[in-house]
């Protein structure tokens, strides 16, 4: 983040044409003249890039960070209007009113600048972007605390949920919470018959209320943010309304509507269950395509993010599995290797270069985009990512992702805590943790053993290794010293994983993984003259995993053998009469 991707990030937020532009700003200031650049949604996708920013500055605590941070926020600061409102593409374009269209995207971005302010804040100690978060949010507490009707539907993407969330825990101002929950309970609380909007009810979840909704339905990124605003709504609220309702979509998502790498979206444009067109959106039950898999970046990532709150909200190992899902694959998918281009959609297949691309699928990663919102989506969560990998409540700390760190934290009902780990995980499955420092009290140390690492097992202090259930956290609670270690051992083994039936697209194919890993068959590994809808895998084929430390980077690879089923000739055909079965094996 720090060396390639802030840079490279900076330099297209500030080339013309890109959809997000942090010139805005600079023309908001008066520093610059000109009209509005770029999108609705740009100075939210700003905000996330400052965001990484902070999160890289907390951890390096370099001046040219700082100094870089300090630069903007002045900028932002003097764009915000006297009353607190700040959103450029209605301040900087005369024929636009505030609050007359949800596609304006201003509480999207206004609700990215409050959760920026509050990492800034927390990683640099200045409250220099809070004055200017506090400002506004004062100013929205005035708007919508009333709850009028007319703005009741208001809000097409509500990251303003999380980012008042932020700020109430960063200010302790209760009128931050509150406002909060008013904005969960407005989302579906008014009828839509007559209402002038080119995107209707389930589109942005607004046709049932949000504590008697069953199912995920619409644009997967908004949907995400509601459940994470909802979700931190209960984490401060303790409502137990709220929470059964985030569970029972969880499990439709997860049992119905979740691709195997985590991603969700399955359409480009589609109708809802209850007849609303949609787009960018949850499909149907077990309506799951590969090949036109929309799976936009912004909703892999915020699908983590709700398991992450949800993980906080119950500590049940099975919302970290998922977490750690997205992490490893459809979070880093539209990432190039040294971060520089990324892709919007992420499916799961592409088929003949004859077959028309949907919107937003690219053949190639890029640099800008007419949508920039991934990029500084993948930035801030990498650069945060530590604050996911651990956690703890007054009995002891939590392990949730593994990866080589150390922590070295005063942890409240705990102490002062320091820890190593040392790992090759994913690639391998030893996790070793040694305590450098340990507080004088007992606690327990919980490790995440996942789901899939049937047969895991502990060690503690080179004693005996003792068996661990999988799909849950392994707790160790004794009297600690420094010097102490547990391994813990996570079989990687290779599954072979078959779809419900119900999903009809993957009818007939297996998928591999090998610990959170998804795997893939590409064309460019298979001779010239095989079509990869060819390759077959043999019941009992044989498999093996190979480390090589030259490619990519070093990565651990899947080998076996495969039939080839050859097929007709399918030039200027739509369908043939099937031929005869494998005749040939290949190396794949």
């Amino acid at each position: 983040c720090r060396r390639t991707m802030l840079p490279a990030m900076r330099e297209a937020l500030l080339e013309p044409g890109n959809a997000a532009q942090l010139r805005n700003f600079r023309i908001g200031a008066g520093i610059e003249a000109g009209a509005h650049l770029g999108v609705n949604w740009g100075d939210g996708d700003c905000y996330k890039w400052l965001q990484a920013l902070a999160h890289v500055f907390a951890q390096t605590r370099d001046p040219a960070l700082a100094e870089e941070m300090d630069g903007w926020i002045d900028l932002i600061a003097r764009t915000q209007d006297a009353d607190g409102y700040i959103c450029t593409q209605i301040q900087l374009n005369p024929q636009k009113k505030r609050w007359s269209k949800r596609i304006h995207h201003e509480l999207y971005n206004m609700g990215h600048l409050l959760t920026a302010a509050c990492v800034h804040q927390a990683a640099t100690g200045s409250d220099r972007f809070l004055t200017v978060a506090r400002k506004l949010a004062d100013y929205l507490h005035g708007v919508f605390q009333p709850r009028p009707r007319e703005l009741a539907h208001y809000g097409w993407n509500p990251e303003n949920i999380m980012g008042l969330v932020d700020l109430y825990r960063a200010t302790g101002e209760p009128r931050y919470l509150e406002l909060a929950g008013i904005f969960v309970d407005l989302r579906g609380s008014q009828p839509w018959q007559g209402y002038d909007d080119p995107h209707p009810g389930d589109q942005n979840q607004g046709r049932v209320p949000l504590r008697r909704e069953t199912e995920a339905v619409g644009h997967a990124v908004t949907a995400a943010y509601l459940y994470c605003g909802a979700a931190d709504v209960a984490a401060e609220t303790g409502e137990a309304a709220l929470v059964e309702a985030l569970d029972r979509i969880w499990r439709n998502v997860t049992r119905r509507k979740l691709y195997l790498t985590g991603a969700i979206g399955a359409y480009h444009n589609g109708v809802s269950p209850r007849g609303d067109t949609v787009h960018e959106a949850f499909g149907r039950d077990y309506e799951l395509p590969n090949a036109t898999a929309y799976n936009e970046t912004c909703a892999n990532i915020g699908n983590a993010m709700w398991a992450r709150r949800l993980l906080a909200l119950s500590g049940r190992a099975e919302y970290a599995d998922e977490m750690e899902r997205v992490l490893y694959n459809s979070a880093l998918s539209p990432m190039d290797l040294d971060g520089r281009r990324f892709c919007y959609c992420n499916p799961l297949a592409r088929l003949a270069p004859e077959v028309p691309l949907l919107n937003h699928d690219t053949p190639e990663r890029w640099r800008t985009h007419t949508c920039y919102c991934c990029p500084p989506q993948v930035a801030r969560t990498l650069a945060g990512l530590h604050e996911w990998a651990y956690g703890w409540d007054d009995g002891g700390l939590w392990l949730h992702l593994y990866g080589g760190s150390r922590l070295d934290a005063e942890l409240p009902g705990i102490g002062r805590l320091a820890l190593t780990i040392r790992t090759d995980y994913p690639w391998h499955g030893t996790v070793q943790l040694t305590l450098d420092h340990a507080p004088a009290a007992a606690f327990a140390l919980r490790l995440r053993v996942p789901a899939w690492a049937d047969g895991a097992s502990l060690i503690l202090n080179n004693g005996s290794a003792e068996p661990v259930p999988a799909g849950e956290y392994a707790t160790v609670r004794r009297q600690w010293q420094a010097g102490d270690t547990l391994v813990l051992e996570l079989p990687l083994r290779i599954r072979r994983l078959v779809a419900n039936p119900n999903v009809e697209e993957t009818r007939n194919q297996v998928a591999l993984m090998r610990g959170p890993l998804v795997y893939c068959l590409e064309a460019a590994d298979l001779p010239e003259d095989v079509p990869i809808h060819e390759v077959a895998i043999p019941r009992r084929a044989a498999w093996s995993s190979r480390h090589v430390p030259d490619f990519l980077g070093g990565v651990t690879v899947l080998e076996t053998e495969a039939l080839r089923r050859p097929g007709p000739d399918w030039t200027d055909r739509l369908y043939a009469e099937q031929i005869g079965r494998a005749s040939c094996r290949e190396r794949v």
